[in-house]
């Protein structure tokens, strides 16, 4: 079966992941597609393939020529919630023209707004209807694995090591390396299968934190304020104001970090300020944090102990400085990528990956692509000869 078809059938699976749920997985609804898999993969041969207690999809395939390393390919199952994650509804656009594309919303994907559609021309383009996600990133990845896998596994005659394979819950929430069993998986290096463009590999990515700020005012009558309300709204709106404005992502690229307003809830008495803070390199990552407790102690000062909070809590780290000693990880998905006619780039990721999490935790673990766009909205779409490039790729990474 080829990815494609596999992805169609993942994509039904409505599993978008809940930041403010406390569970693992954070929604119970990505069981049903972790079990899917785990049966998938036992019809497949792989015999070890189980669910853990926490949503988490193992298995791996016996290497047939000792001596090769154990290579892992990682990819998440779940989705974002940001937009509408289901019915999802797919169309195969046959033989694309590199031009707008009117979806069955009403909707337009135009290369115009979206340039790296137009690099899809001559292919078959897998789209939405326009009313929810695709679900690309990263059941593209999973279908490209499994295909991989499939294909390992009925051509015995190509040599590897010990193949691990893990689909992660809670990627897009950030908890997708929280309860990973390196030590069980037994890789010697992984691969996340989780990237955009073909050719692509990255090994570095943001810094990264989350921010909140809690304002504390004083409420009482507008009509005997004067001298005595302390709006914590407007408090709250001053912290913003004191960030320079030119360090947001709507103003920033490649490895220039930024602060990012991610949501705020607010009144007269109590207003609060989630953030995300991000910076490739780690001194000016440490600077912008201390930004934040900076204003914090200007704002006290003007306001009053006690009336601005400030909780910073680090979310993962650049992988680049643990794979830079480990180059021959990324020179190998290189090779691969030559292997089958593509040349490989490499770019910061200006997001996070489970594999930088996984980094740390001791499992060297970049990222390659998976040929998915736009993703995180209406208009992700993939081609479905990009994802058999992808397999392809995937099996000379594993064999060569």
């Amino acid at each position: 079966m080829r990815a494609y078809e596999r992805f169609l059938n993942y994509v039904q699976y409505d599993t978008a992941s809940d930041e403010a749920s406390p569970t693992c997985p954070s929604t119970q609804k990505q069981l049903a597609l972790a079990r899917a898999l785990a049966d998938e993969m036992k019809q497949l041969g792989i015999a070890d393939a189980r669910v853990d207690a926490n949503g988490y999809v193992y298995g791996s395939i016996p290497a047939n020529d000792e001596g090769r390393p154990a290579i892992g390919l990682i990819a998440h199952m779940d989705v974002v919630d940001c937009v509408p994650s289901a019915p999802v509804k797919p169309a195969v656009v046959e033989a694309y023209d590199g031009g707008p594309v009117t979806l069955k919303s009403g909707d337009v994907l135009d290369p115009a707004v979206f340039p790296e559609v137009a690099g899809a021309k001559g292919k078959r383009l897998i789209v939405t209807d326009g009313n929810t996600s695709l679900g690309a990133d990263d059941k593209a990845g999973i279908a490209e694995i499994m295909a991989a896998c499939e294909h390992l596994l009925t051509h015995p005659q190509l040599k590897h090591g010990k193949i691990c394979i893990g689909f992660t819950p809670d990627e897009e929430i950030g908890r997708g390396a929280d309860r990973f069993d390196v030590q069980g998986f037994g890789a010697d290096f992984a691969y996340t299968v989780d990237g955009g463009a073909v050719g692509g590999i990255s090994y570095e990515n943001f810094n990264a934190a989350s921010g909140r700020v809690t304002v504390h005012g004083r409420s009482v009558h507008t009509g005997s304020a004067k001298n005595i309300m302390l709006n914590a709204s407007l408090v709250a709106m001053e912290f913003a104001g004191l960030l320079p404005p030119q360090e947001r992502p709507e103003h920033t690229e490649g490895r220039e970090g930024f602060y990012h307003l991610d949501s705020m809830q607010g009144e007269a008495e109590l207003a609060t300020l989630n953030y995300i803070i991000r910076d490739h390199d780690r001194t000016l990552f440490e600077a912008r944090k201390e930004q934040f407790q900076n204003i914090a102690v200007f704002l006290n000062g003007k306001y009053g102990a006690g009336t601005v909070e400030v909780a910073l809590k680090d979310t993962y780290y650049n992988m680049r400085e643990l794979i830079e000693p480990r180059m021959e990880i990324v020179e190998r998905a290189n090779a691969a990528y030559r292997a089958v006619g593509v040349q490989p780039w490499s770019e910061p990721i200006r997001g996070g990956t489970d594999g930088a999490r996984l980094t740390y935790m001791g499992l060297p673990t970049p990222n390659i692509a998976t040929g998915g766009m736009n993703c995180h909205g209406r208009f992700e779409c993939v081609a479905i000869e990009d994802m058999d490039t992808m397999v392809e790729m995937i099996v000379h990474l594993l064999t060569d």
